[in-house]
């Protein structure tokens, strides 16, 4: 597990808006739930949280138990199994897989799928993600190892 450093959770912040009032969020490789549970206290209608691990989902529940998160939904399930059935959109998609993984490229092809209109996708990565048509980028950057960007998809 790698979570979100501080300050690249604050920059993605400033980006969206302080607020995400009445806005559905999916945290599709939850880890320690930093940007779901941020994203849920931040006023989003609904954040559904995905992690496939089972001792970090358990301590994910634990957390959004304590923190009364009555915003959240966890699901127990791999990430890329999760939105290939989920029929949802939604309107900011936190997407940090493993960076060892290849699931950016099989997700940034279903995605456009799952955004409502103007929705947007923190796509965070061990390296620079190249973007490409329907995406295009909204803003990024780079802290240490870590490659971030805000992307959206062309109407």
């Amino acid at each position: 597990m790698r979570p979100t450093p501080d300050r690249v959770r604050e920059t993605l912040f400033n980006w969206l808006g302080q607020t995400l009032y009445g806005r559905k969020c999916l945290d599709l490789f939850a880890g320690s739930g930093a940007l779901g549970i941020e994203a849920a206290s931040r006023g989003a209608a609904h954040v559904v949280m995905v992690e496939k691990n089972p001792l970090v989902f358990r301590a994910l529940r634990d957390n959004v138990k304590k923190l009364v998160c009555d915003n959240v939904s966890l699901r127990y399930q791999d990430g890329l199994e999760f939105i290939l059935r989920d029929e949802s959109r939604y309107d900011v998609i936190f997407l940090d897989p493993p960076f060892q993984s290849d699931y950016l490229t099989k997700l940034l092809a279903i995605l456009p799928q799952h955004l409502a209109q103007d929705g947007l996708v923190y796509v965070e990565s061990g390296s620079v993600i190249e973007i490409s048509l329907p995406w295009y980028v909204v803003k990024s950057g780079r802290a240490g190892q870590v490659c971030y960007q805000l992307i959206g998809v062309e109407k």
